[in-house]
C-alpha cells in the first residue's frame, strides 16, 4: 500500500520516470540486493533521461524539419565536395552557441536540405530550438502577416528560435520588398541567434539576386561576418528507384 501511495504521489508531481522506475524495481527481485542510495540514484537517472527524451521529442516536433536527417546518415563517400571533418565539427553546434550562420549551396539533388536538417537536428540534440522554413513560404507568410496585423508577433516568434533553417533561399530573385523583409529576419538574428541557409544559387551570386543593391549589401554584411560555408557540386543524387536511399 505504501509503495502504491508513493507511486501515486510521484505521478501527481509529474515524476513519471521515477514512478516507472519504482514499479520496475518492485517487480524485479534483482533490485532488492541494491542499497537505498543506489536504487534512488537509478530512479533519478530514469527521470532525467525521460525528461531529456520528452524535451527532444517536443523540440523536433516544433522544428518541423523537412526530413528526419541525422549527421550519422550523411554520405561522405560521394564526390560532391563535402569535407567530413568540417561537417562533423559543425555537428558539435559550437557555431550555434557563438551565434554564427551556415550557408549550404550547390545544384539541385546534391543533399543541401538533408545536410541542413541534419545540422538542425544536431543542434536540437544539444538542447537548442530550431525551425524549418522554405524561403518562398517565409516571404509569403511575412506578406500575409503584414496584411492581417500578425507581423510583429510572427517576427518575434522567429527571432526566439535558436536555429532558423531557411531552405531554397533565392530559388527565384527577390523583389526589393522581399529583400527588405529578409533583411529584417536576418537583422533580428544577427549576433543573437543562428541561421542555416540552403540555396541552389552559388553564394557568389546571391548579391545580384536580391533585387536592391543597398539591401543586398546589408543582408550579406550581416551573414558574411560569421558565416560557415559548405559549397557542394556534382550530379544529382536523387533516384526514382524506391529501393535506393534518398539524397543524403
Amino acid at each position: 500500500m505504501l509503495q502504491t501511495q508513493t507511486i501515486d504521489a510521484l505521478l501527481g508531481l509529474r515524476l513519471e520516470g521515477m514512478a516507472n522506475a519504482l514499479v520496475e524495481q518492485r517487480e524485479n527481485a534483482d533490485y532488492q540486493a541494491l542499497s537505498f542510495e543506489e536504487r534512488l540514484g537509478m530512479m533519478v537517472d530514469r527521470e532525467r533521461i525521460d525528461r531529456d527524451n520528452r524535451r527532444l521529442a517536443r523540440l523536433l516536433k516544433l522544428a518541423k524539419l523537412r526530413t528526419n536527417a541525422v549527421i550519422e546518415d550523411v554520405d561522405f563517400k560521394s564526390a560532391r565536395g563535402l569535407d567530413r571533418a568540417f561537417v562533423l565539427s559543425l555537428a558539435q553546434s559550437t557555431w550555434v552557441h557563438q551565434h554564427h550562420h551556415v550557408a549550404i549551396a550547390g545544384p539541385t539533388g546534391v543533399g543541401k536540405t538533408f545536410l541542413g536538417c541534419a545540422l538542425a537536428n544536431a543542434a536540437i540534440r544539444q538542447g537548442y530550438s530550431a525551425l524549418y522554413l522554405r524561403a518562398p513560404r517565409l516571404l509569403e507568410d511575412l506578406h500575409i502577416a503584414r496584411g492581417d496585423g500578425r507581423l510583429t508577433k510572427l517576427m518575434s516568434a522567429w527571432a526566439r528560435v535558436d536555429v532558423l533553417l531557411i531552405d531554397d533561399f533565392l530559388i527565384r530573385p527577390m523583389s526589393p520588398d522581399q529583400s527588405a523583409d529578409m533583411l529584417e529576419v536576418i537583422e533580428d538574428r544577427n549576433g543573437r541567434r543562428s541561421t542555416i541557409i540552403t540555396s541552389q544559387l552559388p553564394i557568389a551570386h546571391w548579391h545580384e539576386a536580391m533585387g536592391d543593391e543597398t539591401l543586398a549589401d546589408a543582408i550579406l554584411d550581416r551573414l558574411n561576418h560569421n558565416l560557415h560555408r559548405v559549397e557542394l557540386h556534382g550530379d544529382s543524387m536523387r533516384t526514382s528507384d524506391p529501393s535506393k536511399p534518398k539524397v543524403k
